[in-house]
């Protein structure tokens, strides 16, 4: 039996991953569920699979969840905090670790799991966003398996030679494309986005996600970050990865090759494809999907995207272009601005003005550890904050 942590269990991709798994109860056994704060969810998670952790990084909330857990007489064990998630992530029942904390919140514990040798399912893409490089010294070191999540990414990973190393670029790859759905906002004009609200934002028209990533999908600075994480893991600068929207969402990227060749991945718009791929890999394991229909899907098309009305692609491949601790600063940024416009502190149309603005007085610089990324971090966020409060108030955030 193969052991799994799945770390953002309650979650889009952590919601995925358990209904992936439990089509396969004679291969996989449920080690450890972890989340944020989702106490209520995750009590039901535990009831169902019987992890031997359960782990929440509220104080609060879970001992909520363990005085729940034990009037039920679960044999489950509640952890709480954010080094929890460290803890479940290198435990050593655990051979699989599903990385999918969203945003830098799952950077500890996805390095964590890479230290630890584990097979790592990379979900949370801000970990190889803010410190790539950390991240891939981990994976050679303990000779951890890497596999990517995103649908993006696992696409490339599919049409990828056989054995090739996370980090390097494989031979006679000569471009990676990363398709795009172009989000909700795909046919509005700039002056329609700049007012658009949150629910606007979050309607993705093929993917069912998470608030944060939804917003990311509408602005495309998700592309813009999988550009970053794609450099990464496949070892390719960012003059070798374009972008190309592709509204149907069943291209999930491709792979040209020096000859001419170009291979791509094709499936519907359903995260556990990629995450039944990682989990068996290299063999396939039946992931409880619709499958593809071609005839049904009709035409494909694929445009480029437009930079005027989507200006945070062209932040993220200018961080992207520099490297190093920009990227970091980049998904700070990013973070913050996102978050206030959610909490409807910010308007849609001044989320790319408030990255421009931290990127514009940030010092960059070289990934020389994590204290480094962290101390990046900090920094992009505060002045992010800044930026947000001036414009909140009616003043510039270039001031």
């Amino acid at each position: 039996m193969i052991g799994v942590a799945v770390l953002g269990s309650t979650g889009s991709v952590g919601c995925n991953t358990l209904e992936v798994l439990a089509l396969h109860p004679e291969r996989y056994r449920v080690v450890a569920l972890a989340a944020r704060s989702n106490a209520e969810r995750l009590l039901e998670q535990v009831r169902r699979f019987q992890p031997e952790w359960a782990a929440l990084e509220s104080e609060t909330a879970a001992q909520g969840l363990e005085q729940r857990v034990r009037a039920e007489q679960l044999d489950t064990r509640v952890l709480a905090g954010a080094r929890a998630m460290e803890q479940l992530a290198a435990d050593a029942a655990v051979d699989y670790v599903m990385a999918a904390i969203s945003g830098a919140a799952g950077l500890r514990s996805t390095l964590a799991a890479a230290h630890a040798g584990k097979r790592l399912l990379l979900a949370n893409k801000e970990s190889a966003v803010m410190a790539g490089e950390l991240l891939l010294a981990a994976v050679r070191a303990s000779g951890a398996q890497l596999v990517p999540i995103d649908s993006e990414h696992n696409a490339i990973f599919q049409c990828l030679p056989s054995g090739y190393v996370p980090g390097t670029r494989a031979p006679g790859v000569r471009r990676l494309l990363l398709t795009a759905s172009g989000g909700p906002f795909l046919h509005w004009s700039a002056e329609a986005m700049a007012n658009a609200t949150p629910a606007q934002a979050c309607a993705h028209p093929r993917w069912n996600m998470g608030r944060k990533i939804s917003v990311d999908s509408a602005t495309l600075m998700n592309k813009g970050l999988e550009i970053i994480e794609a450099g990464v893991l496949f070892g390719m600068p960012q003059r070798d990865i374009e972008v190309v929207v592709h509204p149907q969402s069943i291209v999930h990227s491709l792979v040209e090759y020096v000859d001419g060749s170009v291979l791509a991945q094709l499936a519907g718009p359903d995260m556990r494809v990629p995450i039944a791929c990682a989990l068996g890999w290299p063999e396939r394991r039946a992931a409880g999907v619709e499958f593809l229909e071609l005839t049904r899907a009709g035409r494909l098309d694929f445009l480029p995207p437009d930079p005027g009305r989507f200006p945070c692609l062209r932040h993220a491949q200018e961080a992207a272009r520099l490297g190093g601790l920009s990227c970091v600063s980049l998904n700070a940024a990013d973070e913050v601005a996102v978050q206030a416009f959610l909490d409807q502190r910010l308007n849609f149309g001044e989320i790319p003005a408030v990255i421009e603005s931290v990127m514009g007085r940030i010092r960059g610089g070289e990934m020389t550890g994590l204290d480094a990324v962290l101390a990046a971090d900090g920094e992009a966020r505060a002045l992010a904050s800044e930026a947000v409060a001036r414009r909140t108030t009616g003043q510039s955030a270039y001031a």
